[in-house]
């Protein structure tokens, strides 16, 4: 009996063992699943990705260009006859002085060029108040050239209007007029990104306060936070920029798309896509509200999330903005502490008798807790001046914003957390969007609807991380159709009233598709009206530059399609090969 009971024991202590083994292999796998679900299940095509016999349709769908959209080439109609700058009669002089940041100053050039043109007036170089507010910038930059080319800008010009470059060479009363200029190429930052062979995608959050406040999204985020965003809002409320009240419910106002896609959630949606998880992905801006805390779960799906302090040294930074005179550091002025003598001599003059104990004494105030530059929130009413370090930030901002448009631009895809859509001024992404539009229109841009992307994150808000199949494909549609011509159309729709600088069709572009060869009713007859059939020189050096590119990419298949997977980043050697770092 004993000896029955025994292998009755050890049978049952085998079985449990067994358990314990497959309840941990269906652990792990499900680990797996839960990570790469959404990437791997339902992307088959991406399978043959690292076979160097295929070309590989994944690829193509990821980071190949936009089939329809491929007709449209960039042709801005060049005057054959240049305009001749009148010198007979000249209404004075406009000079303005640029205030707001990168977008503004990106946007407003158009505006400034143009009314000097058309007031018959001499352009003065302008200055840019971030830079000359701030007194430690390098002293290699005047105002204007901090991020423009002087010369190169007379020069590009002197066929329209009459450009002076020193203010105060003359006498005439002057026009103040909030404008902005056009950056300047400073280098290579894009082969930075595709040293490894590897095509990148530029990803920009929009996570700035002025947006978040203007837009009413502060319960999106939590504790100081969302004090920041309010108070923000509260000061455009006062200068009439906002029309409506200080509090409004932030999650209605992202169910109808006026809030940024979060980071997370925008790594859910490149998943959805087919984006391996070494996927380089590149974030851009100079500002993202909520620091890294936000960008973790992005950076948990994709390792291979860079910047440019992840790209380039200290010191190679140092190099791009020039010597700089050394600031002394912002200091936290605690209150003075009371003596014993002061604390009597109060509680002698204090109330009648009887009275309470006083109170305990405070805690102690830390100075890394006051450090932020959000610490004032916790002891005064108001924002305080930008201390000498805070305004040569908001100067290198400037410079950061200016290198990271490059960077969008040129990328190989572009996905952009928040645009405007025709709702204000344009911002930083529908000015990448415009641009990407006018120079290669068939290049990969993510045209999402916020909204839309907002009810289906709702509809599977329990099972974000492993979604049914019909979301994933759900995603995929949208996202690939925003990138054609429903995108175009749409964005043409919100954009066109209010920014050339965002939608730049018809008037910058020219299709190669014939008038004739179009559909009447379908999508590209309603896309292609009122373009310009591009002319046949042109449409011949865009044959040979085809032909050429198919050459290189039948001989270099196997190079090109070996793998989509990444480098992982190696902080030792990260910046060796940077001709934008190295380049000062």
């Amino acid at each position: 009996m004993k000896s029955k009971i025994k292998w009755a024991a050890l049978g049952g202590l085998v079985l449990s063992f067994a358990s314990i083994m497959v309840h941990l292999f269906l652990a792990k796998s499900s680990a797996s699943l839960v990570q790469y679900g959404a990437v791997t299940a339902f992307t088959e095509d991406l399978n043959h990705i690292g076979n160097p016999s295929s070309k590989g349709a994944g690829y193509r769908r990821l980071w190949g260009k936009v089939n329809t959209l491929e007709p449209l080439q960039p042709y801005a109609n060049p005057r054959s006859i240049p305009y001749l700058v009148p010198n007979e009669k000249n209404n004075g002089f406009i000079y303005a002085k640029i205030h707001g940041g990168f977008e503004k100053i990106r946007t407003s050039i158009c505006d400034l060029v143009t009314v000097a043109r058309l007031l018959n007036a001499t352009l003065v170089i302008p200055e840019i108040q971030e830079s000359t507010q701030s007194k430690g910038i390098s002293s290699k930059f005047k105002s204007f050239s901090y991020l423009y080319d002087e010369e190169h800008f007379i020069t590009a010009l002197a066929s329209d209007v009459i450009i002076m470059a020193d203010a105060c060479s003359y006498s005439n009363s002057f026009l103040n007029i909030n404008a902005a200029i056009l950056v300047s190429d400073h280098g290579g930052y894009n082969e930075t990104l595709r040293g490894s062979g590897q095509p990148y995608l530029a990803y920009h959050p929009g996570l700035k306060r002025d947006t978040l406040a203007y837009h009413g999204c502060a319960e999106l985020f939590q504790d100081v936070h969302t004090e920041l965003i309010q108070y923000r809002r509260a000061q455009m409320i006062k200068q009439g920029i906002i029309k409506e009240g200080l509090s409004v419910d932030s999650y209605a106002r992202k169910g109808n798309g006026s809030c940024p896609l979060m980071p997370e959630e925008v790594g859910l949606l490149l998943r959805a896509m087919g984006y391996p998880p070494r996927t380089r992905i590149y974030l851009a801006g100079s500002e993202t509200f909520g620091g890294q805390r936000v960008l973790i779960p992005l950076r948990a799906m994709y390792a291979n999330l860079v910047d440019r302090t992840s790209l380039c040294s200290k010191q190679e930074l140092a190099n791009i903005i020039g010597p700089e005179n050394q600031l002394p550091e912002d200091f936290f002025e605690f209150p003075p502490t009371k003596s014993e003598k002061q604390l009597k001599e109060e509680w002698d003059k204090a109330g009648p008798r009887p009275r309470p104990l006083p109170p305990p004494p405070d805690r102690p105030i830390y100075r890394h807790e006051k450090e932020g530059w959000y610490g004032w929130i916790a002891e005064k009413d108001f924002e305080p001046d930008p201390s000498p370090n805070g305004l040569r930030d908001q100067a290198h901002r400037l410079l950061w914003d200016a290198l990271d448009y490059i960077v969008s631009v040129e990328a190989d895809a572009f996905f952009p957390g928040f645009d405007n859509d025709g709702s204000g001024w344009p911002d930083f992404s529908s000015l990448v969007m415009g641009h990407r539009l006018y120079k290669m229109a068939s290049s990969r841009t993510y045209r999402p609807d916020r909204k839309y992307l907002t009810e289906l994150f709702n509809s599977t808000s329990d099972h974000l991380y492993h979604p049914p199949r019909n979301w994933t494909l759900a995603v995929r549609e949208h996202l690939n159709k925003s990138t054609a011509e429903d995108g175009v159309m749409r964005e043409f729709q919100q954009l066109k009233p209010k920014s050339f600088l965002s939608h730049p069709l018809p008037e910058c572009s020219c299709t190669t598709v014939k008038s004739d060869d179009l559909q009447k009713g379908s999508k590209l007859q309603i896309l292609y009206r009122g373009q310009d059939e591009c002319p046949q020189e042109l449409e011949q050096s865009l044959k040979t530059v085809g032909s050429q590119e198919s050459n290189v990419d039948d001989s270099e298949t196997q190079e090109d399609e070996t793998e989509t997977d990444l480098p992982e980043s190696d902080e030792n050697s990260q910046a060796d090969n940077s001709p934008f770092c190295g380049a000062g």
